[in-house]
């Protein structure tokens, strides 16, 4: 496939398509960034046989079809990096100091819910599924475990849903962890259905904080990497939003380039080195 031309946008039309993009996603694009959006959505002007982004602009405000182009441009311009088991530390931190904490705290009921935010094509809900399903051994079908995985991209949870994964999503993953949760089919890798029946994935916009509160609150929510795309603004009712789904004793994974020290919204910092974490006040 060609590589299509990369069309230059004009500063108007840059204002227009962030302004639009933040209303609809919380993501904000800085002027610095307007490149991004430039390479990402050229080919998507080529496509649509248009000739430059004030077309663009004017297909997302009026056209007929706005909720769809809204749904395929998310497609486009989010960065979905991700992988199987991605910084390892915290996930250890995550199974072996606050998973068995839940497990006990729970065993009356014997459900556990957890919630992986913006999860992509899939790669964090089921490594969460593994480090549970390895957790309970024998123990796991007297269990009812809920795991969540939402996005904003409709093609990603499409193929979050087929469990087939390259090598790439697998960069330094243990060769036993592949090895027991997955079957190779040529160049692809296909995930246990035992460990793929765990997980359910729903579309979800972080903005949209009624469709949070009713699914309830959560054991455990991660949402790792994301929130240094918001400004403070979206930061803050993203990490009203957590706090609000999260159980009383629950537990909040971010990213670890990020902090929740400029939110005011009552999170205390786990104080467990590479965790990352937080918990209610």
């Amino acid at each position: 496939m060609a590589i299509a031309p990369i069309v230059q946008m004009q500063d108007k039309d840059f204002a227009a398509l962030r302004d639009m993009i933040y209303k609809k996603s919380g993501i904000f694009f800085q002027d610095s960034k307007k490149y991004v959006l430039e390479s990402r959505l050229s080919r998507r002007l080529e496509e649509l046989e248009m000739t430059d982004f004030g077309q663009y602009v004017a297909f997302l405000t009026i056209g007929p079809y706005q909720a769809d182009e809204f749904q395929e441009m998310f497609n486009r311009i989010t960065i979905n990096e991700t992988s199987f088991f991605r910084n390892q530390p915290q996930l250890d931190v995550l199974e072996n100091v606050f998973l068995p904490r839940l497990l006990k705290a729970r065993e009356p009921s014997r459900r556990l819910r957890i919630w992986s935010a913006a999860c992509s094509t899939g790669e964090e809900p089921y490594t969460l599924a593994m480090q549970v399903h390895r957790t309970l051994g024998v123990r796991l079908p007297d269990w009812k475990v809920e795991i969540l995985g939402t996005d904003i991209s409709e093609r990603c949870l499409m193929a979050a849903q087929e469990g087939r994964y390259t090598s790439f999503s697998f960069r330094s993953v243990n060769p036993l962890i592949i090895k027991r949760y997955f079957r190779e089919e040529g160049s692809q890798f296909v995930l246990d259905p035992q460990v793929r029946q765990m997980v359910n994935f729903e579309l979800h916009n972080l903005k949209d904080t009624l469709a949070a509160a009713r699914r309830g609150q959560w054991d455990l929510i991660l949402c790792r990497n994301v929130m240094i795309y918001f400004d403070d603004a979206m930061k803050r009712s993203c990490a009203r939003m957590f706090y609000d789904q999260l159980a009383q004793d629950g537990v909040l994974f971010i990213g670890h380039s990020e902090t929740l020290r400029s939110v005011d919204v009552p999170f205390k910092p786990v104080q467990v080195p590479q965790a990352f974490a937080y918990t209610k006040e």
